[in-house]
């Protein structure tokens, strides 16, 4: 883990590119305490240190199903079902963690990558069993940012400085056509490309990463600016950091302020997390 010092910082973007209901804006001064957050977000291997010692079993294994990608399914694999207001989604039975693409599939040669097919609840389990939790979503963005303010990414505001890629996402024509020029395809190692000024990993990009806070778009206009941790309740907990299925055309959620959210028994492909310590 990193150990970061807190202090005030600007959180939220008022980038006219961004989308007005995920409520990103108005920039404004924040205080946190200091924290420990993970270098990576959790991995294959560590989640299965977790699996083997607890016996817990996931939200994804118990519904017997879970979301895939639709190209990174096999040619012949067989028909499924898509989601309605997404079809690259495709409902895969067996996909889970120990599965990601499905039963033909396993995380064997992806000990390094991040975990996905995991709920929040899944998150919040690994958490407490390693005496830890969640990041707040101020936390959360405090560290992406590596201690630059108003930045895009957490490098900066150029995608790819020098014609570099710094993250894993979506290049080619969404959702049919990934060149793979940033390196992958699919989920990328948790220590992949350079890591920001905080010396954290794959802060944007890859897979989104669960926080501890219910979303709303409107909360923070009238809630404290003091280590500041969200509504009370709500039907659907933040995700943060984009993975590699966002571009430009769609989705460019992969900068520093940008939010999204699911609900807590939710799975996918591109979603993991990391925690933090005080």
């Amino acid at each position: 883990m990193v150990h970061l010092p807190g202090g005030t910082f600007l959180m939220g973007s008022d980038d006219p590119d961004t989308y007005p209901a995920d409520g990103e804006g108005p920039v404004r001064p924040v205080r946190l305490d200091p924290f420990w957050i993970d270098a990576t977000a959790v991995s294959n291997a560590s989640f299965l240190t977790f699996v083997q010692t607890t016996g817990y079993v996931t939200d994804a294994e118990r519904e017997g199903w879970s979301f895939v990608f639709h190209l990174l399914l096999p040619d012949d694999f067989p028909t499924t079902c898509a989601a309605a207001a997404a079809p690259w989604w495709r409902q895969v039975f067996g996909a889970d963690w120990r599965h990601p693409e499905g039963p033909q599939s396993h995380v064997a040669d992806r000990r390094n990558h991040p975990v996905v097919h995991v709920s929040w609840r899944d998150a919040a389990a690994y958490c407490r069993w390693a005496g830890k939790r969640l990041p707040t979503e101020a936390e959360w963005e405090y560290a992406a940012r590596g201690g630059m303010d108003q930045r895009r990414f957490p490098w900066g505001d150029d995608l790819t400085p020098d014609g570099q890629h710094r993250m894993n996402v979506w290049q080619g024509t969404f959702p049919t056509l990934n060149t793979g020029d940033d390196g992958y395809v699919g989920t990328a190692p948790v220590d992949a490309y350079p890591p920001n000024g905080y010396g954290l990993f794959n802060m944007t990009g890859n897979v989104w990463e669960w926080c501890a806070d219910w979303f709303s778009a409107t909360f923070h206009l009238r809630s404290g600016r003091d280590n500041p941790s969200g509504p009370p309740d709500g039907d659907r907990k933040v995700m943060r950091g984009g993975s590699y299925l966002c571009h430009q055309s769609y989705c460019r959620r992969y900068r520093c302020a940008a939010r999204s959210s699911n609900t807590p028994d939710s799975s996918t492909g591109n979603l993991g997390f990391r925690c933090v310590r005080v």
